[in-house]
């Protein structure tokens, strides 16, 4: 049976404790840009943009 020296724990534990805390950041991030003053800019331009669209005429391609 194989033993592991001190430092092998470390070695071995290493890879999946920064991949842990670089996830939760990432998710940190995804939840902070869910609202708040970003989110009202963005459904701002969104209104925007979905007003601009109604508001084209129809080209008459389209009704053909």
């Amino acid at each position: 049976m194989a033993t592991l020296e001190g430092m092998d724990y470390v070695s071995a534990l290493v890879p999946p404790v920064v991949m842990a805390v670089f996830f939760i950041g990432v998710v940190r991030v995804i939840v902070k840009t869910q609202g708040g003053a970003a989110k009202t800019k963005e459904d701002a331009a969104v209104d925007a943009a979905l007003a601009r669209a109604d508001a084209a005429p129809e080209s008459p391609a389209a009704g053909a």
